[in-house]
């Protein structure tokens, strides 16, 4: 009996972005360096199967600083922490590194800046994501307002509405923030924006190529982990640009059969923090039971590429 004809498309950009890759490689550097265990504060990035990796090869991941040794290194994640991790860090006389992502720190930065220039930040985010509890935490508390929908920038309450700016968390849906900020632009018509947008050309880049595949495609499935916001972000797009069963997996063995009986067309893609292993897994499975066609929908190309700290950093 023969497989049933399927066509899989592929999108381009998918998985890995550049602060992912060098957040590993700043594990596994550290690991080198230092050996076994180097602590790492929270997931370094958000994805089991790279976690469980890293933790084979002595990785120890916590939440909160106290639980690591003063006698051993640290690193602090790609999503970034508060001032006060790295200053309390610092008093323990404890060796870290900063993994945070160059694109989260540009956020911090433009954060502190506009602090220094007297203005109130409003930060649309999602509350209680590592990323925006290390932005929020650039600042005193209250000096960063959250907003997370159109509906909150309604009952923000601010210090002085013409002394106000605003960043965002680099993960979050394009379309989506661009109503948040125009709510914002409306109520607050002086309010100063990023420099450049904050959102980053991954996050940005992985949505287009979606929004390209999902009205072509009877299914699409996005490899990414639960609690990883620019994976869960590109279900939403997928759905909002025309595919009805766009669904989030972690793994193969995550794929709901039964619910893709009578499809012709799927398409693929990966959150940042996805490696191609397990989109190469995603695809094997469907070659195991489909006839399969893969074509690339590639809407962008990317070759950026962030230094490792200097610490680690082999001598020239």
């Amino acid at each position: 009996m023969t497989n049933s004809p399927l066509t899989l498309l592929l999108a381009a950009p998918r998985g890995f972005c550049a602060g992912v890759d060098r957040a590993i490689k700043i594990v596994d550097m550290a690991l080198e360096k230092w050996g076994a265990p180097v602590y790492v504060r929270h997931e370094i990035v958000h994805n089991k199967f790279v976690v469980d990796g890293l933790r084979a090869k002595g990785a120890v991941f916590v939440e909160e600083l106290s639980e690591c040794p003063e006698d051993r290194p640290v690193i602090f994640s790609a999503h970034g922490v508060p001032k006060s991790v790295p200053a309390a860090a610092a008093a323990r006389e404890m060796v870290y590194v900063d993994a945070t992502c160059p694109l989260v720190s540009k956020v911090h930065i433009e954060a502190q800046r506009h602090a220094d220039n007297g203005l109130q930040m409003i930060m649309i985010g999602h509350a209680g994501h590592p990323e925006t509890v290390g932005t929020m935490g650039q600042l005193p508390e209250g000096e960063v307002l959250l907003v997370e929908t159109v509906a909150d920038v309604a009952n923000v309450e601010v210090r002085d509405p013409t002394q106000l700016a605003y960043v965002t968390q680099t993960t979050l849906s394009v379309d989506d923030t661009a109503d948040i900020v125009t709510a914002l632009q409306t109520r607050f018509p002086t309010i100063v924006g990023p420099h450049k947008e904050d959102i980053c050309y991954a996050t940005t880049n992985r949505q287009t190529a979606v929004k390209a595949m999902a009205p072509k495609v009877d299914a699409m499935l996005v490899v990414g982990a639960p609690n990883s916001s620019n994976s869960r972000r590109l279900v939403e797009v997928g759905r909002k640009a025309g595919c009805n069963y766009a669904q989030l997996v972690q793994r193969a063995g995550d794929i709901d059969w039964r619910a893709l009986e009578g499809i012709t067309s799927i398409g693929i893609t990966a959150g940042a923090s996805a490696p191609e292993v397990l989109i190469n897994e995603v695809i094997d499975a469907f070659r195991a039971r489909y006839d399969v066609t893969v074509d690339v929908v590639e809407t962008a190309q990317e070759n950026v590429e962030f230094k490792v700290p200097r610490v680690l950093r082999q001598p020239a």
